[in-house]
């Protein structure tokens, strides 16, 4: 018997000494096809847990062959009920504690699930088996931390945490499959004073909102998010961008409100030793020649440092041995619509500079006296 909404009654179809032919090359999927003589039709099943699925198939076999089947659990054949035919729920939303379900799970067939204003503490683990979700919007919740498990949601797009009292992003997150699949990602309103190095390894990034944190510094490697489209960091404590700032590419730009310091180039902070050491040396050979290298190659504490290395303004690679300054930036230069940086019309903002030598920052220091003049 097959019920369909329109068709809730259901058409039967009988078994015996009737199958023509079986597909079943996709069960471990959820999916399989019976081919039926007569009526010539074709029965196709999915979305089936693979398990219950075989279990059908084999009962289907039996009665085709004429085996007895009274011995198996079959079901009655009556017409079904509305909710069971009626199309899986793709979307829910619940905006208040009391309508938040306790005692019943979420639909697995959940692709946009917004729980806001239901004073979650955590999140809610039923979620993180949701693997077609697409949209998670938990604002307006009292999360103080993320679980590693978000990670595993492979399908995941946005995530809208605004308005929470997180105070870190994991690191786990950034190394997960998130890397791959989310686009939107909203942390704004929450306590968060600094984002991890890795969280840069979110490639696939292009609407990334941290208004409104405690944030100190962007990333470190900010430039690497090439996909990186609208970006808002406004009302956080940025005393500067960092130097890769200016690899990005926006549409729209906002850092409103924050204690940007003012650029001094001729007061740099120097921390270069001279002669080089010799690990400085071998770590700008190993960035600058591009050796491979990673945690299979080398202890962790040295990869990490190579990851963490500083491009000097002639091309170079530099560790813990620089000169450091900062400059100013038109933030036009790496965004086309950029909100005003403070109440007087400014777009500029100060931008980290990194030296690997005297040599570099006296270069850069005569032109910009030359420019100053």
């Amino acid at each position: 018997m097959v019920c369909t909404a329109r068709d809730r009654a259901g058409a039967r179809y009988k078994l015996k000494e009737n199958i023509e032919q079986f597909f079943t090359k996709f069960v471990e999927e959820g999916k399989a096809t019976v081919r039926l003589k007569e009526p010539a039709v074709d029965v196709c099943l999915s979305k089936a847990n693979a398990s219950n699925l075989k279990s059908f198939l084999a009962a289907v076999r039996l009665a085709h062959r004429g085996t007895d089947v009274e011995a198996l659990p079959l079901s009655v054949l009556v017409p079904a009920k509305t909710s069971e035919v009626e199309k899986p729920k793709t979307k829910m939303i619940i905006m208040s504690r009391r309508d938040y379900p306790l005692t019943k799970n979420f639909p697995y067939s959940l692709e946009h699930l917004q729980a806001s204003y239901c004073k979650l503490a955590r999140v809610d683990m039923r979620m993180l088996c949701l693997k077609k979700l697409r949209t998670l919007d938990l604002s307006h919740n009292h999360i103080k931390k993320l679980p590693e498990t978000i990670g595993d949601l492979v399908s995941l797009q946005e995530l809208n945490l605004h308005n929470n009292h997180l105070e870190s992003f994991c690191v786990a997150l950034c190394n997960s499959m998130l890397q791959k699949s989310l686009q939107f990602l909203d942390l704004s309103q929450n306590k968060i004073k600094a984002l991890p190095v890795q969280f840069c390894q979110l490639q696939e990034l292009i609407h990334l909102k941290l208004d409104d944190n405690e944030l100190i510094r962007l990333p470190f490697k900010m430039g690497q998010l090439s996909q990186l489209r609208f970006l808002s960091a406004a009302r956080n404590k940025l005393p500067f961008l960092p130097s890769d700032f200016r690899n990005l590419s926006l549409e729209k730009l906002d850092l409103f409100g924050n204690p940007f310091e003012q650029p001094n180039p001729l007061v740099p902070s120097i921390q270069l030793k001279i002669p080089l050491t010799l690990l400085e040396s071998a770590a700008r050979a190993t960035v600058n020649y591009r050796i491979p290298y990673g945690c299979h190659l080398l202890p962790s504490h040295l990869w990490e440092d190579l990851e963490l290395a500083k491009t000097c303004q002639c091309g170079s690679a530099c560790l813990s041995c620089f000169i450091q300054t900062t400059v100013t930036m038109n933030l036009h230069h790496v965004a086309h619509t950029v909100v005003l940086v403070d109440n007087m019309g400014g777009t500029e903002a100060p931008i980290v500079c990194y030296f690997c030598s005297l040599t570099c920052y006296s270069q850069f220091l005569d032109r910009y006296l030359q420019s100053n003049r």
